[in-house]
C-alpha cells in the first residue's frame, strides 16, 4: 500500500515537473537566492514612493525640505492632519471634508450609473438582435480611441449651453456611462451560455426578466470589475471636474488638490500637509481594490475568454 503511494506521489511530481513548475525552481541555489532578493528589492523600491509619502505627513514643513527622504521624522506632529481636518487652532484649515464630501458624493453616483446602464447596454449588444448593432458597437469603440483632452472644449460648450455648468448634475450625469464598461460587459455576456436564457424564456421570462434575474446574477466577477474601475475613474477624475465646474464649492479632490498644490491656498512648499491630503485621498480607491481583487482578476479572466 506504501509503495503504491510513493509511486502515485512520484507520478505527480513527475507530472508537474513536465508541465512546469515555479520558474525559480529550475535553478540552482545561489541564483534562486539572488532571483528572490532582486525581486524583494524591486518590491521595496515600488513601496518607497508610498512610505515616504505616509512619513512626511508627521513632519513639520522645514524637517520635510531640510530631510525630503528621511524615513523617520525628526519631530513628529499631526500638525498636517489637524490642518486638513479643520482641528487646527491657527484657523489655517484646508476644506478637505468639503472635497472628499464632493468625490464620495459624485462617484458613488457615477459608479452607481455605470454598472447600471453599462451592463444594459452591453447585454443588449451581446444578445439581441436588432439592426445596425455592429455598427453602434463599432461606435462604442470608436469613443474608447478618442483621447478625452480632444472633448474638453465640447463637454464645457454642451454643459454650458444646457444650462449644467458648475452643477452637480453638471459633473456627473456626462460620466454615467463609459464606453469601456460596456466593453467589457459585452465580452462577458458572450462568455454567458445561451442555454441559459433558452431555458429561462421557456420558463416564461422576458427579455428584461431574463437579464435581471438570471443573467445578471452571474455576471458578479464583471460587475465587482467594472465597479472597481468606474469607482477608481470617477475617485480620479480631473480634466471632466476642470471644465465642468468653478465655484469653490463644487471642487472635488482632484481639483481641490490641483490648487492646493499650485499655491492656491497659500505660499510655501508645506509637503507634509500637500502629502498627507494626498495619502488620504489614495485610500478608499486601494482598500477598495484590495478587498475585492480576486473578484476583479476573475472578471478580468471572464471577459477575455469566449465560451
Amino acid at each position: 500500500m506504501n509503495a503504491k503511494a510513493g509511486a502515485k506521489a512520484a507520478a505527480k511530481a513527475a507530472a508537474a515537473r513536465a508541465q512546469g513548475g515555479p520558474v525559480l525552481g529550475r535553478f540552482p541555489r545561489p541564483l534562486r537566492v539572488l532571483g528572490y532578493a532582486l525581486v524583494v528589492g524591486l518590491g521595496l523600491l515600488y513601496l518607497l514612493p508610498f512610505v515616504l509619502q505616509l512619513v512626511t505627513g508627521f513632519k513639520t514643513d522645514p524637517d520635510a525640505a531640510a530631510h525630503p527622504l528621511g524615513l523617520l521624522p525628526t519631530t513628529p506632529t499631526t500638525a498636517a492632519y489637524q490642518r486638513l481636518f479643520g482641528l487646527s487652532q491657527a484657523g489655517d484649515g484646508v476644506p478637505f471634508l468639503r472635497w472628499l464630501g464632493n468625490s464620495a458624493f459624485v462617484s458613488v453616483l457615477v459608479t452607481a450609473g455605470r454598472v447600471l446602464f453599462d451592463s444594459m447596454a452591453g447585454y443588449a449588444l451581446a444578445r439581441l438582435r436588432f439592426r445596425g448593432r455592429t455598427v453602434l458597437f463599432g461606435f462604442v469603440l470608436a469613443v474608447m480611441a478618442v483621447p478625452g483632452v480632444a472633448l474638453l472644449i465640447p463637454k464645457f460648450l454642451v454643459l454650458n449651453t444646457f444650462g449644467l455648468f458648475d452643477t452637480y448634475t453638471g459633473m456627473i450625469l456626462p460620466l454615467m456611462v463609459d464606453a469601456a464598461g460596456i466593453f467589457i460587459m459585452k465580452q462577458f455576456f458572450e462568455s454567458v451560455p445561451r442555454e441559459v436564457e433558452e431555458a429561462a424564456r421557456v420558463d416564461g421570462a422576458g427579455v428584461i426578466r431574463t437579464f435581471w434575474s438570471v443573467v445578471l446574477p452571474m455576471a458578479r466577477p464583471a460587475l465587482i470589475t467594472l465597479t472597481i474601475l468606474s469607482f477608481q475613474g470617477s475617485w480620479n477624475e480631473f480634466t471632466h471636474f476642470l471644465v465642468a465646474t468653478q465655484s469653490g464649492q463644487y471642487e472635488t479632490l482632484t481639483t481641490g488638490l490641483a490648487r492646493f498644490i499650485s499655491g492656491g491656498l497659500g505660499g510655501g512648499t508645506q509637503y507634509p500637509l500637500k502629502l498627507a491630503a494626498a495619502l488620504l485621498a489614495t485610500v478608499p480607491v486601494a482598500a477598495l481594490f484590495f478587498c475585492f481583487q480576486r473578484y476583479f482578476v476573475q472578471g478580468a479572466n471572464s471577459g477575455a475568454v469566449k465560451e
